[in-house]
């Protein structure tokens, strides 16, 4: 069962080697894909150490979309570009979609660093429900599924959670034990309780049904 690893990319020098070290020792049938969003540091050059680097329009969605469209594997697995694999993640993979009425799943997640607050955030953020389920704990879905959905929604914030919801409504999703290090760096940059009340406050109002595009305003990181 090949795994197709698909990770959006725009200026993550610092952090997308590491990140592909952790993939590239997975073991199985591999394809990685780094889907650029026209980077102005050397990520391209880190980047194609190990894997095809493609090149997309900024912005999650539409760099994942045409990540995803190019993979030749049977399972898709997305990535953040400072997200850091457990050694076993595609072997869990493959192993619970041995079950052919598996479509998808994901894993749980904590940050790089130990401090109290993201714990907590980490502890809130591993609940399973589909509403939690954000991009840095790595989806993974059978790509034939991925084709069926239509891929990710064309809108700058939440494309995970959308996609997530849609997939969970199929009844096929799981949720995998292995955990995912995710960097802590933007909580860190920008104040650790400053930066989840934004997220929390978005999160919130995206669940009451405000537009995407609006929210983006108030997200200068997307």
């Amino acid at each position: 069962m090949k795994v197709s690893v698909v990770i959006p990319v725009y200026n993550e020098s610092a952090s997308i080697g590491a990140t592909l070290a952790s993939i590239a020792c997975q073991p199985g049938p591999l394809e990685i894909l780094v889907v650029d969003g026209r980077s102005s540091d050397d990520t391209l050059a880190r980047a194609a150490v190990h894997a095809t680097v493609l090149e997309a329009p900024r912005g999650r969605a539409s760099q994942m979309n045409a990540g995803w469209r190019a993979a030749s594997g049977d399972v898709l697995l997305f990535v953040h570009s400072d997200t850091l694999l457990p050694k076993d993640a595609l072997v869990q993979i493959r192993r619970v979609l041995t079950n052919r009425a598996v479509e998808s799943g994901t894993f749980r997640m904590r940050f790089d660093r130990n401090h109290w607050l993201l714990r907590l955030f980490a502890w809130c953020a591993n609940r399973n429900l589909p509403s939690l389920c954000f991009g840095d704990r790595s989806v993974f879905v059978r790509a034939s599924t991925m084709r069926e959905v239509g891929g990710f929604a064309d809108i700058p914030i939440f494309e995970d959670l959308h996609l997530v919801r849609q997939l969970h409504r199929r009844g096929s999703f799981r949720f995998l034990r292995p955990v995912v290090t995710t960097a802590s760096r933007r909580l860190l940059q920008n104040g650790i309780l400053r930066q989840q009340l934004l997220n929390a406050t978005l999160w919130v109002l995206y669940r009451l049904g405000a537009p995407p595009a609006r929210l983006t305003r108030r997200y200068p990181y997307s």
